[in-house]
């Protein structure tokens, strides 16, 4: 019966992960690209991104309110309930986004106040600005996106995210280097690259949406009438914990980012190639958790607890699985890995040590987020956020600051740190599912 879900949950997976992996194929190409620009080009990404990611993550997090109540809608047979997840999600999306882009944009002038070098802050902005404005269309798509998975049809989403990378690419190839008799921008070209992609993405997923047969009498009649305020209130309630959960860890991870910035270009340059390596990785495990809250969430609304107890504990030890493979690559391939993206040496010698750590926490990370699929789906979300934040920001940055500057390991460190606390929150949400499952 375990490996029966579990045959279906990765039949779900499989887009998702193709999906999760395309969007962190757009951060791996801006990376690899801006790479061939110099080292401080990819440390001034670097310290955007580092602050970008953070409101991005956060957003993104809310969205996941969409799947939950849509997969929950669906197992219950809820046409009506679905659409108006979907609806309220896009209104949350707008009012969520349009002042998050405005705050990140007045934060433009204190750049210069995070203890970077300076002459990373000073070529950070012309990045800064326009993957910014990119947050706005970037939330929308995720909560059509989520709609689509939660509604078992992943794969015309991810076609259609799968083209808005392709473009970025190219636009990355124009606007970069300044070829097809485009301007040189440099790193001003990868930004609005990143920005005319996600643009293009949403308005493809929103045409895709709204004509398909598939979603006819689930998906909303009007989209933009006003939003009833007790729904939008609901999906905060369930998005709130999720999106602070998401806060906890990638917040710790931007705050480790500050940290090897303080230690200089290289070593900031080093950790964006090592993080940006161990986030691509991450998405798979992240789509196979997205699929798990799916189909969890379908039988936690159709009270079917035992189909729900298989498809958790087949998830769990497909988590470990994939992630395994993926440590035994970083491991094994650390230095290769390293020289794709740089040819500094310094740069990629310390990028080759991290991902070797990288390599060792990647079991932990593939385990806790299959872990928090497996809650989401059953509604549980405001404890493993407070356990995340615990095990983050209480354990692990202590921990990573003094490795990396009393005890002197530097960048190493701060990588020694973030594995202890993605240890830590694994075990305690494992615990979390176990106590779940025994009081059904």
């Amino acid at each position: 019966m375990v490996f029966r879900e579990l045959k279906a949950t990765l039949l779900l997976a499989v887009p998702l992960m193709a999906g999760q992996l395309g969007q962190m194929l757009i951060g791996l190409a801006d990376t690899i690209m801006v790479g061939r620009l110099g080292p401080l080009e990819l440390a001034a990404s670097s310290f955007a991104n580092i602050i970008l990611w953070v409101p991005l993550v956060c957003g993104m997090g809310l969205m996941v309110a969409v799947s939950m109540r849509v997969s929950q809608a669906r197992g219950a047979w809820q046409p009506e309930a679905a659409a108006a997840a979907v609806r309220h999600g896009t209104w949350l999306s707008l009012i969520v986004g349009v002042p998050t882009v405005l705050s990140l944009l007045a934060l433009i002038p204190w750049l210069g106040h995070f203890g970077q070098p300076p002459d990373v802050a000073a070529a950070a902005p012309e990045f800064f600005v326009p993957v910014a404005l990119s947050v706005l269309p970037a939330l929308m798509t995720m909560a059509l996106k989520n709609f689509a998975d939660a509604m078992e049809q992943p794969w015309p989403a991810f076609w259609i995210g799968l083209a808005g990378i392709g473009l970025n690419v190219l636009l990355n190839w124009i606007f970069i280097f300044g070829h097809l008799g485009a301007p040189a921008w440099g790193l001003a070209g990868a930004g609005w690259a990143t920005f005319a992609a996600r643009t293009a993405t949403l308005l493809v997923m929103f045409a895709w949406v709204a004509t398909t047969p598939a979603f006819q009498g689930w998906r909303p009649v009007h989209w933009w009438n006003r939003p009833h305020g007790p729904t939008l209130k609901r999906l905060l309630a369930l998005g709130t914990p999720v999106s602070l959960g998401l806060l906890t860890e990638v917040g710790a991870f931007s705050m480790a980012g500050l940290m090897a910035g303080w230690l200089g270009t290289t070593s900031l340059a080093a950790h964006q190639i090592a993080l940006t390596c161990a986030s691509v990785t991450f998405m798979i495990p992240l789509g196979l958790s997205m699929a798990t809250t799916v189909r969890i969430g379908a039988c936690h609304g159709a009270s079917d607890h035992t189909r729900l107890r298989h498809i958790a504990i087949g998830s769990l030890a497909a988590g470990v699985g994939i992630m395994s493979l993926s440590a035994t690559g970083f491991l094994a391939l650390g230095p290769t890995i390293a020289s794709w993206f740089v040819t500094d040496p310094a740069v990629s010698g310390l990028a080759a040590r991290l991902l070797i750590i990288a390599g060792l926490f990647q079991l932990f990370d593939g385990l806790q987020v299959t872990a928090s699929g497996v809650l989401r789906g059953m509604n549980d979300v405001r404890l493993p956020a407070l356990l995340a934040g615990l095990a983050y920001w209480v354990l692990a940055l202590p921990l990573a600051w003094i490795a990396a500057f009393p005890l002197h390991w530097k960048a190493e460190g701060i990588w020694v740190g973030l594995a202890i606390g993605l240890a830590a929150v694994s075990f305690a949400l494992l615990a979390r599912i176990r106590n779940r499952l025994r009081a059904r």
